[in-house]
């Protein structure tokens, strides 16, 4: 496992927003390890915060352990993606186990849960995993793209056809109904993605305390106005929310790769790299 933490800068900042009591985020961003990610609890009695924390703790737990006990590279033959890829999913699923057990073991505790959005950088690619509404959002020059699909109500109406966008859709309700989250039952379904990193990309990621107060183009404004210091830009992105009302907690985690960090191996997949950015810089042409 490569050390990234001259490599990869971050940020990562949470606010409890205006209306909010209490914070029932938590974010995490560990340079060293590639790792970062965002979780967004729920429940009441504070339980959000309670399976929030888990989630975090373990996933940063488990990762921190199993990274460097792995081959860079290796396909996982059991699921088609990289070994990072498996164990940041196994890390995921073993913390909606905990995270079931306490909801079930405590009364106080009942129907607790949480989103998550995970982000492990290494050999200049990236895997993402997420479950629930909380996301990923890449910026790559002057193009802002979210990588990742909401586990939502709204994105399945829209996925079914039922509405032509999310404006839509959110203007007949349901807006904050996820389909998705960790601790809710002994089984979770945790969506892998795996991209091909380029040196200075921005990753953004964050919880719908952001998303649902401030449009993707002022966030991609923001983001593109403030992106020579993250913390800056980490900041800036929390006071638009909070001046947009900040009805909810606002989680936002920045990470951009310095430079290259590919670890020497097997040829094909040198080539594998090749291929991808080549296809992807004709698409981008287009």
């Amino acid at each position: 496992m490569m050390d990234l933490s001259d490599i990869l800068e971050v940020a990562a900042l949470t606010d409890p927003g205006r209306n909010r009591e209490h914070n029932e985020d938590n974010v995490d961003a560990d340079s060293t390890h590639g790792m970062v990610l965002v979780a967004d609890g729920m429940g009441g009695h504070n339980a959000g915060e309670i399976a929030s924390g888990i989630a975090a703790n373990i996933v940063r737990e488990r990762l921190r352990t199993a990274l460097p006990e792995l081959d860079t590279g290796i396909k996982d033959e059991g699921t088609g993606f990289t070994v990072e890829s498996a164990a940041v999913k196994s890390a995921i699923e073993q913390a909606n186990t905990v995270i079931n057990q306490a909801s079930c073991d405590n009364p106080e505790c009942e129907g607790m849960g949480t989103t998550i959005v995970v982000g492990l950088f290494y050999n200049n690619r990236m895997t993402i995993a997420h479950v629930g509404d909380s996301r990923m959002y890449r910026l790559r020059g002057k193009r802002f793209k979210q990588l990742t699909k909401d586990h939502s109500l709204i994105q399945e109406f829209i996925d079914d056809g039922f509405y032509e966008s999310v404006e839509e859709a959110e203007a007949h309700g349901n807006k904050n109904l996820i389909t998705r989250a960790l601790g809710v039952s002994e089984q979770v379904k945790v969506e892998i993605n795996e991209q091909t990193v380029r040196t200075n990309d921005i990753y953004l990621l964050c919880s719908d305390g952001l998303t649902d107060m401030v449009s993707e183009e002022k966030i991609y404004l923001t983001l593109n106005e403030f992106s020579a210091n993250l913390k800056i830009a980490a900041e800036k992105l929390v006071d638009i929310a909070n001046e947009a009302g900040g009805q909810d907690n606002i989680s936002v985690v920045l990470a951009r790769p310095l430079r290259v960090f590919a670890v020497k191996n097997r040829w094909h997949d040198c080539l594998f790299d090749w291929f991808n950015d080549f296809m992807m810089r004709r698409h981008n042409a287009r």
